[in-house]
């Protein structure tokens, strides 16, 4: 594994083995330059923000944790006697995992995953923003409904950053000749070496609850969090 192609798996490593506390660096088209703090890639339950916990208390049956990264949330569930299978795209994180002691865990793209099915998904840390793009949030909701069992959930949070938009009369000002205003674009940096850049997305609960409509899925908003986050669950209708 090369470092510049798994930047944030190679720094959880780091920290996993050697408590090594350089932290991520990050740059959004979106929002700037900022500091992605490794330790709190480790933290605890109590240390975890209450839409997390919420969704963590939620989830039941066979769950599928997406985007795993360290494994706290896994590990988490796993202490608590739940069935659960964690999956990553970065071959450090699946390490740390196996590192921290987490049982059940993949090398994982979620849209390759095929042939099996989950009481709960789990899309936690802004989950979905891993498919990238709004007009893409219908086919990746499509994928992980042929994942979810009859009487299944789909557990996520994310943020509706119009607030980032907000000029000082309180008005929104968004540009409708641009792309949707969640949409972004990651670069990490990480002993001064960057990896690729990646899409994100941002999705509002407005814009998710229609998409999940489209695809056949009902979707409730669980609780709103103190800054614009919210805790969505998707189910079948």
């Amino acid at each position: 594994m090369k470092l510049n192609n798994d930047i944030y798996g190679q720094a959880l490593l780091d920290y996993q083995k050697n408590g090594f506390t350089e932290d991520i660096k990050t740059h959004s088209s979106l929002g700037g330059d900022d500091i992605y703090p490794l330790d709190y890639l480790f933290r605890d339950f109590n240390e975890m923000p209450f839409l997390e916990q919420k969704a963590l208390k939620l989830a039941n049956g066979k769950i599928l944790d997406v985007g795993c990264g360290s494994g706290s949330h896994s590990l988490f569930l796993q202490k608590n006697n739940k069935e659960v299978l964690a999956v990553d795209i970065s071959e450090g994180a699946i390490e740390t995992c196996k590192l921290r002691g987490i049982n059940n865990v993949q090398i994982q793209d979620i849209w390759k995953l095929k042939n099996q099915q989950f009481d709960t998904i789990l899309l936690l840390m802004n989950g979905a923003g891993m498919c990238g793009k709004l007009h893409r949030i219908t086919d990746f909701l499509k994928h992980l409904k042929t994942l979810l069992t009859t009487n299944g959930q789909i557990l996520l949070d994310s943020t509706d950053v119009i607030y980032m938009f907000e000029d000082e009369d309180g008005n929104y000002i968004i540009d409708a000749n641009q792309p949707y205003y969640g949409e972004t674009i990651f670069t990490m940096e990480y002993k001064n070496q960057k990896g690729e850049p990646f899409n994100w997305l941002y999705i509002d609960f407005n814009n998710l609850q229609r998409a999940a409509n489209f695809c056949g899925l009902k979707c409730e908003l669980i609780q709103e969090g103190n800054h614009y986050d919210y805790l969505a669950k998707i189910t079948h209708l």
